[in-house]
């Protein structure tokens, strides 16, 4: 009798923006950025089973938010990556969902270079290989960067990655639960096509990020110099956001706080995990129609 193929299991850590910086929008009507990107500890579990038929079931507290399944990121990761790799063995997909949808926490994105690294293990794919990494920039910008799944300096449109030594920062991130669409922050940034935010006598020079061995403290300090270029117009498209960064610049012993992505969601870091959670059981209290996670971004 032939054994049961056994289910694969890959993690879709938050992504947090720490730093992004809007360079400008190319003729081709993408946006160059530059941003300091973590992750949580907290992420989205996807389950592969392999057999013959590619398919998607979303379970979880925050499933109800995907939409509909045909749109999934992991659904396109998987189709674009077959029509580059021969015979490639797929299955059935299932998607526990945790993280808020529509959040400036690359939720999608995460689930989708989660599906690309499940397909890599079943097909004896390197992570490198050019085709998985050509479909993570085709399925979204935040693709590649949660594919590595790791503290870097993303450039470009999201293609370029410098790894980065970050220490563990306590933090807390915290969303109202009111989806913020990117295409819409980005609307209200107003950049034309071809347009930059910077003039020639105002270069953006990336700050030096702090060497392997850095303090929490050292790179706050050169974290607080940067800021997030979205912050302003997605206050304008969902003005909750102010409420959320005013509580978390509020909390003892927050350090920092600003929004990650396009928003909604906001960050604080801390300089120990303790004032994080004492943050996030206030927080939870008080707005209990909130999303409040407190961990660490590494």
């Amino acid at each position: 009798m032939q054994a049961q193929a056994q289910a694969l299991v890959e993690y879709g850590r938050a992504k947090v923006n720490l730093t992004l910086r809007v360079v400008g929008r190319r003729v081709d009507g993408y946006h160059d950025l530059e941003s300091v990107v973590a992750f949580a500890d907290c992420a989205d579990r996807l389950e592969l089973l392999p057999g013959p038929e590619l398919k998607l079931e979303t379970t979880g507290p925050l499933a109800d938010a995907c939409g509909a399944t045909s749109d999934n990121l992991v659904l396109k990761a998987a189709r674009l990556l077959a029509e580059r790799v021969e015979n490639l063995a797929l299955g059935a997909f299932m998607l526990e969902k945790v993280l808020p949808v529509a959040a400036g926490i690359g939720g999608g994105s995460a689930d989708a270079a989660a599906a690309l690294r499940l397909l890599a293990r079943l097909n004896g794919l390197a992570v490198d290989d050019a085709r998985l990494q050509e479909v993570a920039l085709k399925s979204g910008a935040d693709v590649p960067v949660c594919l590595a799944s790791r503290a870097c300096d993303m450039t470009g449109v999201g293609e370029t990655l410098l790894p980065l030594s970050l220490p563990k920062l306590p933090a807390l991130l915290v969303n109202p639960r009111m989806p913020v669409a990117t295409k819409d922050v980005f609307a209200a940034l107003g950049l034309r096509s071809g347009q930059l935010r910077v003039g020639a006598s105002d270069v953006i020079r990336a700050p030096a990020w702090p060497d392997d061995g850095a303090s929490v403290g050292d790179w706050v300090q050169v974290l607080a110099s940067v800021p997030n270029d979205l912050e302003p117009p997605a206050l304008r498209v969902q003005p909750v956001i102010a409420d959320v960064l005013s509580a978390l610049r509020a909390s003892p012993g927050a350090l920092l706080a600003r929004m990650s992505g396009s928003g909604a969601t906001c960050f604080a870091i801390f300089s120990s995990a303790s004032e994080a959670q004492a943050a996030a059981a206030k927080l939870s209290a008080e707005h209990p129609d909130w999303w409040v996670h407190a961990g660490e971004l590494s």
